[in-house]
């Protein structure tokens, strides 16, 4: 839908200063309502049901009290398993792609699909994702913040006819505005939406949106919530003896996060391979969440409140059900680890960064009371250890180093730690490595993105044919299917638009924008002919410039008219690359 507004007419600047204003106005109310919505569902389930308050946040006006009633303490398995099985249901009836931790998606939207995001989507990730923390998930919520910012960035640039490069902006400026705002850090949340796209790159056209989005969701946000950093101030001077610690810790956090990335995805595999509904998968996980739960209830919903206590030293506090204080520091990290894997690799709705937070924080918390009991004199307390834990953890995970470095300062108000935290997420960055990341839809750098294949990819695609890319036969839409399987078959290989065939012949595309609103009918109804389309001896080149023209990710190739299959835009790039490492190699012997 285009207005007359003529937006995309502006300057750079202008444009973006307008926009950027716009999605950092919906993130900031967005963020609201899904953070006021958690509280609600908390309040049913885990308060009213449960009987337990759990640690809060002194910079959310919360309580870093711990209490709960002895009898319904284990209800605990029933109630994150109900809350797993609802979110289950809502997400794979309305939109299975909700599914998950919600950044990842957004991130796949960015450079996969043009920036499209179902506008349905913020709205059934907000609910979702709500219950399944608010039932005690081990689960964040800045991933879902930012899918739900994401989507309307995305809305947004439809409703204002943008150019797809624009609708992908838009995307990257909802994700960083989103988790901005949401942990109030607007500074290293607009720094994020450029960063957390690669592993080792930057999308540079994002930041001066998201500092617009950013400081204008956060001021919305923190008037409603309170400004005070999320754990307060850490106002401890900077000790440059302990910096041999925190690269010791930098180390243990990479390798950790090693562990955490092959978890999370080991058990993601797992579930997809169990052949039972997929709205039955999250209740499973939530169920084996609330069984760890009950030796373990720290590893309930975000954790803030207890990453809080573990800051201030506050271990007396802890439910360590007679373990010795040493072996609970050293299993807390591990067993969150399990938690998150299995609340939101199962299907269920909510981020991996907030655990990421909570097993950064437990690692350095477990370093810090280790090297306070050798050297007491130099390592005072724990409070530093428990901050550059957060972010060297969690800046290795999710490779997203810089960004990361000044959220956990705007969240702690210890800028006085930089050196420390500088030295901690390096050492971690590099023992990870870029082949392990939470985010499995980053990719390498702006020229291994789709989003960027016109600006690097040209000439090499003018040498490869399409007779050297994979080809794929069984991704189309019989002119006589209905709908309803059209879509299906769309949402399953993540499309939105398929080739539609009869008796072999290649006769147009049907769209999803054309029939996701219809109760019934069949392809011959819906879709429109004549797709372009290429042969075998075709370029890659031309392939591509189908793609952009049909605004789809797969181009159909046919022989003398029999269509005999599509060619996708992730395996072109994929030939692409193998050309340029082989490339690479030659020219490095």
């Amino acid at each position: 839908m285009k207005t007359n507004l003529k937006i995309s007419a502006l300057p750079y600047f202008e444009r973006w200063l307008l926009i950027g204003g716009l999605i950092g106005i919906v993130a900031g109310f967005g963020a609201t309502i899904f953070y006021f919505a958690i509280r609600f569902f908390e309040n049913i389930f885990l308060i009213h049901i449960i009987g337990m308050n759990i640690p809060r946040p002194l910079g959310e006006g919360g309580s870093l009290i711990y209490t709960f009633h002895a009898t319904h303490f284990y209800f605990i398995p029933l109630i994150v398993a109900l809350g797993g099985l609802i979110s289950g249901l809502i997400i794979y009836t309305t939109a299975p792609e909700a599914e998950g931790h919600g950044t990842d998606a957004a991130i796949r939207s960015f450079h996969y699909k043009q920036g499209k995001i179902r506008h349905r989507i913020p709205f059934i990730k907000t609910l979702a994702s709500a219950i399944t923390i608010g039932s005690g998930g081990s689960a964040g919520r800045e991933g879902p913040t930012a899918l739900i910012a994401a989507g309307i960035g995305s809305m947004i640039a439809d409703f204002l006819g943008l150019s797809p490069k624009d609708r992908r902006i838009a995307v990257a400026v909802g994700i960083g505005s989103g988790i901005g705002t949401i942990f109030k850090a607007p500074i290293g949340g607009a720094i994020l939406g450029a960063e957390i796209l690669y592993r080792r790159d930057f999308e540079s056209e994002v930041i001066f949106p998201s500092l617009v989005a950013s400081a204008i969701g956060y001021s919305i946000f923190a008037s409603i919530v309170g400004f005070e950093p999320i754990f307060g101030y850490y106002l401890e001077a900077f000790n440059p003896l302990r910096m041999p610690f925190y690269a010791l810790l930098g180390i243990i956090a990479g390798l950790m996060s090693i562990v955490y990335v092959r978890t999370f995805y080991g058990v993601r595999d797992i579930f997809k391979k169990w052949k039972v509904p997929n709205h039955i998968k999250p209740m499973v996980g939530g169920a084996v969440t609330g069984l760890i739960a009950l030796a373990f209830p720290e590893i309930l919903g975000t954790g803030y409140g207890w990453v809080q206590l573990l800051e201030s030293g506050q271990f007396n506090d802890l439910i360590t059900f007679g373990l010795p204080l040493i072996v609970f520091l050293i299993l807390l990290p591990f067993v969150k680890i399990i938690a998150t894997s299995f609340t939101v690799s199962s299907g269920g709705s909510g981020g991996v960064f907030a655990p990421g937070i909570f097993i950064g924080a437990s690692l350095g918390a477990l370093i810090g009371f280790l090297f306070h009991m050798i050297v007491p004199a130099i390592v005072t307390s724990v409070a530093p250890f428990v901050i550059i834990g957060m972010l060297s953890f969690f800046g290795s995970a999710g490779k997203a180093p810089l960004s990361v470095i000044i959220m956990v300062v705007e969240m702690t108000g210890s800028l006085q730690l930089l050196p420390g935290a500088m030295i901690a997420v390096t050492i971690a960055y590099i023992v990870s490595g870029t082949k392990y990341s939470i985010y499995e839809s980053q990719v390498m750098t702006r020229k291994d993105s789709p989003a960027n294949m016109g600006e690097y990819h040209t000439p090499l695609l003018l040498d490869i044919k399409v007779s050297d890319v994979p080809l794929i036969t069984n991704i189309y839409a019989d002119l006589y299917y209905s709908i309803h399987r059209a879509a299906e078959i769309m949402r399953e290989n993540s499309m939105l638009a398929l080739p539609v065939v009869h008796n072999d012949q290649l006769l147009g595309s049907i769209y999803m924008y054309d029939i996701e609103n219809k109760l019934y009918g069949y392809v011959n109804e819906y879709y429109r002919p004549g797709t372009s389309y290429v042969k075998l001896e075709n370029s890659a080149e031309s392939a591509w410039e189908i793609m952009m023209k049909n605004r789809t990710t797969w181009c159909a190739v046919t022989d003398n008219g029999k269509f005999l299959g599509i060619i996708t835009l992730k395996n072109l790039l994929q030939k692409y690359n193998e050309d340029i490492n082989q490339i690479t190699r030659i020219e490095n012997n």
